[in-house]
């Protein structure tokens, strides 16, 4: 008799049954543990299973594709920026969006996560710390993201100060909000640009997709990103401990999802040349 074979669509319906027992779980024993029932909940101590669409840690693009990708953004306004700066960080969707010129530092070419955005039902988009204490951190940033980051911080400068692009004066006198951030809200029309407004990640998310979409990457969403850049410094041969510190996770999750890539290495060992030249790829320079 022939062996059945599970299909994709059960394989994700068992995955959504384990996490939901898992919630159902840690929620019944959270609740016994804020009544003293119990000294502590276990289940904190357990690592959550991932949802079906976390699930796939298989794409990652090589670095000729996610060139590819990259610079096809390039005649976006909106989505160039951001993507190339996430491209050559690895950093989650809602670091990205809650980063702060404040956060950026061109001088010590670092970027420090601080925050993140949370959506809530209850309060709708806000700002929380990062869930542990690996999420909180700062990342060396290669000469091409620096770049960048300076021009469009200069953009938003010139919308400060209401000069016109090509005029020549000294940005350095125009001072951006305390909250301003990298990559706030695009106002809409008739609108004032509003420099702490945030986007809303799941727009953000869906404009990405239907862009790379456009450019033949189908089914690569912007968490892959995240992975891409992991997996491409660990083929560079750069330190578990190392990426893991950059990306903000733990180096055995990283180690497992990168086993589930097939990938050549190299000895390359040194994370600011890895990087420089990972970026100078990405970039097209």
């Amino acid at each position: 008799m022939a062996k059945a074979l599970i299909s994709k669509a059960d394989l994700e319906r068992i995955a959504l049954q384990d996490n939901h027992v898992h919630r159902c779980f840690n929620s019944s024993l959270s609740t016994a543990e804020r009544k003293g029932i119990i000294a502590s909940n276990p289940m904190s101590r357990i690592e959550q299973l991932p949802s079906a669409g976390e699930s796939d840690h298989g794409l990652a693009l090589d670095e000729a594709d996610l060139k590819s990708l990259v610079t096809g953004l390039k005649p976006s306004a909106t989505m160039y920026v951001p993507v190339a700066v996430d491209a050559s960080t690895g950093v989650r969707r809602n670091e990205l969006l809650a980063f702060r010129w404040a956060d950026f530092s061109d001088g010590a070419k670092t970027l420090k996560v601080e925050r993140a955005l949370e959506i809530t039902k209850k309060f709708g988009l806000r700002y929380k710390p990062p869930k542990t204490w690996r999420g909180k951190r700062t990342i060396a940033l290669d000469d091409c993201t620096v770049a960048l980051l300076v021009a469009e911080r200069e953009k938003h400068q010139r919308i400060m100060a209401g000069i016109p692009d090509g005029a020549e004066v000294d940005l350095t006198l125009v001072k951006l909000p305390d909250d301003a951030l990298i990559f706030p809200a695009r106002p809409g029309a008739g609108q004032d640009f509003d420099f702490a407004k945030p986007r809303d990640p799941s727009g953000f998310s869906k404009a990405f997709r239907r862009a790379a979409d456009a450019l033949g990457f189908a089914g690569f969403e912007f968490h892959h990103l995240r992975g891409t850049h992991a997996t491409l410094l660990l083929d560079k041969g750069v330190p578990v401990h190392t990426v893991a510190e950059r990306i903000g996770d733990d180096p055995a999750v990283l180690l497992r999802n990168y086993a589930k890539r097939k990938r050549k290495q190299t000895a390359d060992t040194s994370v600011a040349t890895v990087i420089n030249d990972l970026s100078a790829g990405i970039f097209g320079s």
